[in-house]
């Protein structure tokens, strides 16, 4: 037989109290109305009961669930990104929420049903995120309630958004090459999406700060897969006059160069060094040799946007401001001094 779960009332008894002075000491409301004795005793009880409160009552009092939600294109179902949400379900946690995430899968048409869905079960805030850098305009049934935007941001300055700092992570990247004396420097960087553009932006400052002109430096579009690194480097590293150094678009394109570089037999680093960009989990510490890379700091992003839609849902003003979340340079064995 199932034991009985102890009641507010059983509570009450055990602590000499009344069942409201329980209700206001568990739930938070006590406001100078139960002494601290009793407070005491009462939640002594409730330990020694193993009692909780009930979370659906506990909603209908303060008109929450304590529940937010995520709308993603594809963080769930990539093996990318997936720190972002666990970054924010732990803070979350850390007070008191969860999360319910609803994934569109770039699913043309799907982000306003999810939107609506979640809405419909009462969440208490919203997030969309994103699994790369982009503009994200969204609508006004979204930003009718605590709200902001993680690894995308409102043209408008709507809503908050927290992003990676793209453009310091590439030129810390860049910058560490420069020391070890690097000055023939190829980016191999990917299209023309936001995160390939700024990461060409810190590139260029870097070789700029560091008296390089444009025609000292080497921009090829690649893209962002393994194949498109293995073609980008087979163009760039038969030339005569080859880089020393390469900054991939990020850690697939990377993957391809160090594959190209084995077949041809350019030793990296000794006679080549690479750097990536993502800090791809599984990915850039395996590689042969380990890969020197920039982290994106998804989890961080997916921590600070929960934070902030928690932050205004609890009494703070809404703030709309771009957050820069950093991106730090982890040195690895694919980077050494020049030749």
């Amino acid at each position: 037989m199932t034991a009985r779960k102890a009641t507010a009332l059983d509570v009450a008894k055990v602590a000499g109290v009344s069942r409201s002075a329980v209700s206001m000491v568990l739930n938070g409301n006590i406001k100078g109305n139960v002494s601290r004795e009793a407070q005491e005793r009462i939640r002594a009880a409730a330990r020694e009961l193993n009692y909780l409160p009930n979370p659906v009552a506990v909603s209908l009092r303060n008109q929450r669930t304590a529940t937010l939600g995520i709308v993603t294109d594809e963080i769930v179902t990539s093996p990318f990104a997936g720190r972002l949400v666990s970054g924010a379900t732990n803070a979350a946690l850390a007070r008191g929420y969860m999360i319910l995430v609803v994934d569109t899968e770039h699913i043309p048409g799907r982000d306003e049903p999810a939107i609506d869905a979640l809405q419909h079960r009462r969440v208490d805030g919203l997030i969309y995120a994103t699994g790369s850098l982009k503009p994200y305009s969204p609508t006004d049934p979204f930003r009718a309630q605590p709200a902001a935007l993680a690894n995308c941001f409102d043209p408008q300055d709507r809503l908050a958004a927290v992003v990676p700092d793209e453009v310091t992570g590439s030129r810390r990247a860049t910058e560490l090459l420069l020391q070890l004396g690097h000055r023939q420097i190829a980016l191999l960087g990917g299209d023309d999406e936001h995160a390939a553009l700024l990461r060409e932006q810190g590139y260029r400052a870097a070789m700029e700060n560091a008296g390089l002109s444009s025609r000292d430096q080497q921009v090829v579009v690649t893209g962002w897969d393994i194949d498109q690194g293995y073609q980008a480097a087979e163009s760039v590293l038969q030339e005569p006059d080859r880089p020393t150094a390469v900054l991939a678009a990020n850690d697939r394109v990377a993957t391809g160069i160090l594959l190209y570089a084995a077949s041809a037999g350019i030793r990296v680093p000794e006679q080549l060094s690479v750097v990536g960009y993502d800090d791809q989990q599984n990915v850039a510490a395996n590689l042969v040799p380990a890969l020197t890379t920039v982290a994106l700091p998804h989890a961080e992003i997916g921590a600070i946007a929960v934070n902030r839609v928690l932050d205004e849902l609890e009494g703070g003003e809404r703030r709309t401001e771009r957050v820069l979340v950093p991106c730090p340079l982890i040195t690895r064995q694919s980077t050494a001094p020049a030749a």
